[in-house]
């Protein structure tokens, strides 16, 4: 292995969402030196690289993706990172050494962990995880109304940091359906504008219709019932602009109902952008069922069991020594969150979800859930209902209108829905057919590519 050549390529900047207690500079040195405390009093969003010597350190929240990629240059291992698997490939055929590529052998890495990996050379490391957030399980009172007030108030706290990094006068965008979470999400930013002494009439609630579901007429109600009718606008879209291809090649992903949900997303942000070509700033419920774990289990091989005994199985997957975890796609909403994240990202938004800050899950895995539940599925269903309405009335004083729930890409297209659900394997065949195309010109024998044998100066490389 040479000695002296810098191996990290950090494609992205430290990301730093709605984190007021530290700056960029402090969170990359803490990243460096694997100060676990102090990421784990972060109250926000962040994900950094750095290198300290041979060690690479690499850490990340839900709501900012981070990869990586070893190359082979130089007799020797460079790690490559990026927020995305293309940005990754297009440097890796910047270099000559696209022909390595395969976008399933990139690694996300996992929320809430700092990965550690050596840069030692052949054989490659295995990755070390250490984890920086530990919340406390089952701890919380039984009363839906503490739990409420715990909740909805970390949510709170996560919208006001947040505000503090949008200019003061900004439009600011709602993704909303009316259901619970972004109705709780809208009615929390008003107050917390309020609060803040800032003009809350600078929210709009925009509503994805594209024809035949239901969210449009319940928007309508929640915002009539809020008295706020002026701050919605529904958004009307063709049903013929939906397109999960499309989903797929945006958020690098084939898991069926995150391509779905983006596939609506990529309508709805489409035309907002269309509509409001300045506007910067969205918020959305997102990381809200994850968190009171409001899904229905028989749309999943996933029992009441499994989802009780892993209190964090929605929001980090099965773990990191699981099984079926997916070292390319981390898990749970660690991996999920790229539906929201990078649909807003093509279209330059900048998003946040007070619901996938580290307070509002730790409020959430304190839920004392066996107790409440009782063995009951069903009771699962309207337990967030409950506690986000006794939530947003604690922090508020507002009584919340309350809606069945939906998926937002049901709500949006109701019986057109049907015809969109996709399959796993369909996703996966769009996915390797979408990326077929481009390894084919990486791996063209008549194109121009080069040896991972070839000395850093016959490549233009200089050692440090």
């Amino acid at each position: 292995m040479l000695m002296g050549v810098e191996r990290l390529v950090n494609l992205t900047d430290t990301r730093l969402s709605g984190l007021t207690t530290h700056t960029s500079d402090h969170l990359l040195e803490a990243i460096r030196s694997a100060d676990l405390s102090l990421l784990g009093s972060t109250n926000g969003h962040f994900a950094g690289a750095a290198r300290d010597g041979q060690t690479v350190r690499l850490a990340r929240t839900i709501g900012l993706p981070l990869r990586y990629f070893v190359a082979k240059m130089y007799h020797g291992p460079f790690l490559v990172v990026g927020e995305r698997i293309d940005q990754i490939f297009d440097w890796c055929q910047s270099q000559k050494i696209g022909w390595q590529f395969d976008p399933l052998y990139t690694r996300m890495i996992p929320a809430h962990y700092l990965v550690e990996i050596d840069q030692i050379g052949c054989p490659d490391p295995a990755p070390r995880y250490r984890r920086f957030f530990n919340p406390a399980i089952g701890t919380g009172s039984s009363d839906i109304a503490e739990l409420g007030a715990a909740y909805a108030g970390a949510a709170y706290q996560g919208i006001k940091a947040w505000l503090a990094g949008v200019p003061e006068g900004s439009d600011i965008g709602v993704a909303f359906s009316g259901g619970v979470d972004s109705a709780s999400v809208f009615i929390l930013a008003h107050r917390a504008l309020t609060d803040m002494g800032r003009d809350p009439s600078v929210l709009r609630a925009f509503t994805l219709n594209l024809g035949g579901g239901k969210d449009a007429e319940q928007a309508k109600s929640a915002m009539s019932a809020l008295g706020l009718g002026d701050q919605l606008e529904i958004i009307d879209v063709s049903a013929t602009e939906f397109s999960p291809e499309r989903a797929i090649e945006v958020i690098e992903d084939y898991h069926p109902l995150d391509v779905e949900c983006a596939a609506a997303s990529l309508c709805l942000l489409n035309a907002i952008r269309a509509r409001y070509p300045n506007l910067k700033y969205m918020l959305d419920g997102d990381g809200g069922d994850e968190n009171l774990k409001d899904y229905p289990l028989e749309d999943s091989d996933l029992t009441l069991s499994s989802i009780l005994r892993n209190p964090l199985l929605y929001q980090e997957g099965g773990g990191i020594d699981a099984i079926n975890h997916s070292l390319t796609y981390s898990g749970g909403l660690s991996l999920s969150y790229v539906r929201t994240y990078a649909p807003a990202k093509k279209y330059g938004f900048e998003g946040f979800s007070p619901y996938t800050t580290r307070a509002a899950i730790e409020s959430a895995v304190a839920i004392p859930f066996e107790t409440l539940l009782d063995g009951k599925p069903a009771r699962l269903y309207t337990l967030k209902q409950d506690i986000v309405a006794a939530g947003v009335q604690a922090v508020t004083g507002i009584n919340m209108p309350v809606y069945d729930k939906r998926r937002f890409q049901d709500g949006a297209g109701g019986e057109a829905y049907r015809h969109w659900k996709v399959s796993k394997a369909w996703c996966r065949q769009v996915f390797l057919s979408q990326w077929e195309d481009r390894l084919k010109r990486a791996w063209d024998p008549e194109g121009d590519r080069i040896s991972g044998n070839l000395e850093p100066q016959a490549a233009g490389f200089a050692a440090e």
